[in-house]
């Protein structure tokens, strides 16, 4: 029997919470698995979790050396046992590799999952913990490449890429998804383009907006599914009215039914200004078989093949975004090209099945050892 427990600190949803929350959703039906989620006390992330209907221990996880509570209380979860304790930042890996020590337990190994671009701090604290790590994972090559640029003195030898995927959730949201060409009364010729994700600058969604002034208003409607700050999602809908795109441009708000509102759009755009890590919104694009535009700055290079089954373009470059956009409103043939193509190759190399079976192998390498 191993056990499995899941340390997410985070105060909101993001992407490292939806990564454990995915590996957890697969873990509960592993045989010869226990897995337990451990948050901190935030609602929103502890219920989201208690839906699986798996344990969920609530500790501070203040990420400080004065939380003595915290590795206290999880030192007795782990007192016993063949346990893997897999955290999401350093500072819970801090939490961690600090409980173990008052566990006694030599059955526990520590894992710690990059998912962030970040060069690691030099100090001899950090390097003590980091070296107490039993493996750490990389979400890509990109984050594992930027990470080691500056591991001047870090042992790496313990590490490894497995890249992150997309797990479809395992129960449909409560309600049915909104049918977004009744919805927005499109005409049947027109382009229904998707935007997915937070509302933020660096999403690059102000680029977006500048590129659509240049295309035809009868061509397209542009859905853009998320939300953001009052301030930022105010000024989206200043540029919105000021440039006349009230017909064709919708800010959607949040929707627990995205993956069924990307089944019904014709292609997606993710125009990231800043280099993303993985790059998740595409990869979703690409296990419903859509097409998508997005920047060439990030970890997206590693799996969007430009023209075969996505289009790259440079960030921050709404001239050449429209052009892109452009090309997949009028050709639809090249966009279902490359919708099949993005799906056959998230089935054969980007899957989470993959990725999953992977980090179970790991699990019990480490536990071998």
């Amino acid at each position: 029997m191993i056990n499995v427990f899941h340390i997410v600190s985070s105060k909101e949803w993001d992407g490292a919470a939806q990564y454990a929350h995915d590996m957890v959703s697969r873990l509960r039906h592993e045989p010869d698995t226990y897995v337990e989620a451990v948050c901190s006390k935030h609602y929103d992330v502890i219920k989201r979790f208690r839906r699986l209907e798996v344990p969920v221990s609530i500790l501070p996880l203040k990420g400080s050396i004065t939380d003595w509570d915290s590795p206290r209380r999880f030192a007795r979860l782990i007192k016993k046992g063949h346990n893997i304790v897999h955290v999401h930042t350093f500072r819970d890996a801090f939490m961690a590799v600090w409980a173990r020590r008052l566990s006694k337990n030599p059955c526990t190994r520590i894992v710690m999952t990059v998912h962030n671009l970040y060069e690691p701090r030099h100090n001899y604290f950090y390097r003590r913990i980091f070296k107490a790590i039993d493996w750490v994972v990389f979400v890509s090559n990109m984050v594992q490449h930027v990470f080691a640029s500056g591991a001047h003195r870090l042992d790496l030898s313990h590490s490894s890429v497995i890249r992150e995927s997309v797990l479809l959730p395992a129960m449909e949201a409560v309600g049915t998804p909104v049918n977004l060409r009744e919805h927005y009364h499109m005409e049947p010729q027109q382009a229904l383009i998707m935007y997915h994700g937070r509302l933020a600058s660096e999403k690059g969604l102000e680029v977006l907006l500048r590129a659509v002034t240049q295309l035809d208003k009868n061509s397209f409607k542009l859905v853009i599914a998320g939300s953001g700050t009052p301030k930022f999602t105010t000024q989206l809908k200043g540029f919105i009215v000021a440039n006349q795109l009230v017909r064709n441009v919708m800010l959607l708000g949040y929707s627990d039914h995205i993956h069924a509102l990307i089944d019904q759009c014709d292609f997606g755009v993710t125009p990231s200004i800043i280099p993303e890590p993985l790059g998740i919104t595409g990869l979703e694009y690409m296990m419903h078989g859509k097409a998508h535009i997005t920047t060439n700055n990030g970890a997206q290079q590693e799996y969007v093949n430009h023209g075969k089954n996505g289009l790259l373009v440079q960030p921050d470059n709404y001239t050449e975004l429209a052009a892109s956009l452009q090309q997949l409103i009028t050709d639809t043939d090249l966009r279902e090209r490359l919708g099949r193509q993005a799906k056959e190759d998230f089935e054969q190399e980007l899957n989470y099945d993959k990725s999953f079976k992977a980090m179970i192998q790991l699990y019990k390498e480490l536990l071998s050892l």
